[in-house]
């Protein structure tokens, strides 16, 4: 029984995230359910929550990022690894396909004992990190969604023909001109193209927060908080924000940039999770992507190819044709 497991001390579960801001969501989460079992403890192996030397962890649950877990394994040994029942990755794509992260997630596995469960979730998986995710998880039970059914049919996708991003700014004016817009989040691909837009969207009166990598983990995290408490309409971020963050009211999620690889092919996956920030919770979802090129066309009909689903065009100076997306 569930209190038999929560009685046994030893059994402890460890959930390893790619970046703070999801650590910090899945434990919100967690203590939520833990309301109902107070029994249950969490704590969070993330950066910026120093414990006392010679600490042992005694929580149930333990979530962190795998460059702090490491070090409380091994440096720190806050966690004895040999007490880890059950291992999480959270979105074990980027874990196993980051570099970074593929080492130091396999270093904290070989610590683990044998019979540690280990489990990887993801709503996306490459074959190469399928194929290295049978590797290190012998005999697998395997849970898969049929790839039609990955495309999200509650969101309704849309392009825009544009010339260069001064265009773009002007058919976003123009979306948000004609339809009554929830909070919508928009990626760039870009620090600095994000920087300019949320400068220009500030300009025209718009409550505008600035989400990229370089901020220190705390300040994302306090903008995503301030995003998700509504103080703020917009989100302009880079891909730090294209995975896991559920903010209900989002309706509109804009491609300023659509999403692409370090070699300039279109990145699938990012695509999917970006515009899964909307048509959440069973909800309807609009995704707008701001094409403003051969090379940015090419893009987007091979995801259209990818996912075999068509992206009607969008024309922007036509605010009838605007009003109608939003029904």
């Amino acid at each position: 029984s569930i209190s038999r497991v929560i009685k046994m001390s030893c059994r402890k579960c460890l959930c390893v995230s790619p970046t703070y801001e999801l650590a910090l969501q899945t434990g919100k989460v967690i203590e939520q359910m833990g309301k109902f079992y107070p029994e249950v403890k969490l704590e969070y192996a993330i950066r910026g929550n120093k414990l006392e030397r010679g600490m042992k962890i005694q929580e149930q649950i333990v979530i962190g990022t795998p460059g702090t877990v490491l070090d409380w394994c091994l440096k720190l040994k806050f966690i004895d690894p040999k007490k880890i029942k059950v291992f999480v990755l959270d979105e074990a794509d980027v874990m196993i396909a980051t570099q970074g992260h593929q080492d130091q997630s396999i270093r904290i596995q070989r610590m683990l004992p044998k019979d540690c469960q280990m489990l990887l979730f993801s709503a996306t998986f490459e074959d190469s990190v399928w194929k290295f995710a049978q590797r290190i998880v012998p005999d697998p039970n395997v849970i898969k969604l049929k790839r039609e059914e990955e495309t999200l049919d509650t969101i309704k996708q849309y392009y825009v023909l544009c010339n260069n991003k001064e265009e773009k700014f002007l058919a976003l004016c123009n979306i948000y001109g004609a339809i009554t817009i929830a909070q919508a989040m928009i990626f760039c691909h870009t620090r600095k193209t994000a920087g300019w837009l949320a400068g220009e969207l500030s300009s025209e009166g718009h409550q505008v927060a600035l989400l990229s990598g370089e901020m220190m983990v705390e300040q994302r995290a306090a903008v995503i908080e301030r995003f998700r408490e509504g103080k703020e309409k917009v989100l302009v971020t880079t891909n730090v924000c294209a995975r896991g963050i559920d903010v209900e009211q989002v309706s509109v999620v804009i491609n300023f940039d659509l999403p692409v690889d370090k070699d300039g092919n279109p990145d699938n996956e990012t695509y999917l999770h970006r515009i899964g920030r909307t048509g959440r919770f069973g909800k309807r979802g609009l995704a707008i992507n701001m094409v403003d090129s051969k090379q940015s066309m090419n893009i987007l009909n091979r995801i259209q190819e990818h996912f075999n689903k068509k992206i009607e065009r969008l024309d922007t100076d036509d605010l009838d044709e605007i009003e109608k997306i939003a029904n």
